[in-house]
Formats: C-alpha cells, sequence, structure tokens
C-alpha cells in the first residue's frame, strides 16, 4: 500500500476483536495506543509507528494486513 493511509473507521465489533488480536501480537499496546475517533485512524497509526519501532514501509505493510481483515 502506497500514499496515504485510510482514514475510514473499521466496524467496531471487527475492531474489539482485532486489538485483542493486536496487544497479543504486541504486548506493549495499550487500549489508549490502539483507541481513535473517526477520522483520526491515521493518527493511531502513526503513534503505533512510534511505539512499535516500525518503519513506514513496515506499518503499510502492517495497514494492509489490517484492511484485509476488516
Amino acid at each position: 500500500m502506497t500514499g496515504n493511509i485510510s482514514t475510514k473507521s473499521p466496524d467496531e465489533g471487527k475492531w474489539i476483536e482485532q486489538k485483542d488480536r493486536l496487544r497479543q501480537k504486541f504486548s506493549d499496546l495499550t487500549d489508549e495506543d490502539l483507541e481513535f475517533e473517526p477520522g483520526s485512524m491515521s493518527m493511531m497509526f502513526e503513534k503505533l509507528k512510534v511505539k512499535l519501532g516500525k518503519s513506514k514501509e513496515d506499518m503499510h505493510k502492517f495497514i494492509e494486513y489490517l484492511s484485509q481483515i476488516f
């Protein structure tokens, strides 16, 4: 995925399930890290990129993965 990060908010039920999976995969993540308001998903991913120490490319792959499950 290239370009801007999508600001589309995921379905709430699916997001709750995915948050649990993300916290299992990345034990450093908190509810606050995975919290966002509609239209601010790109800001949440920017914070995750910093906290997880991931490159922009890694985050784009991560976002692609998430977009497949939503």
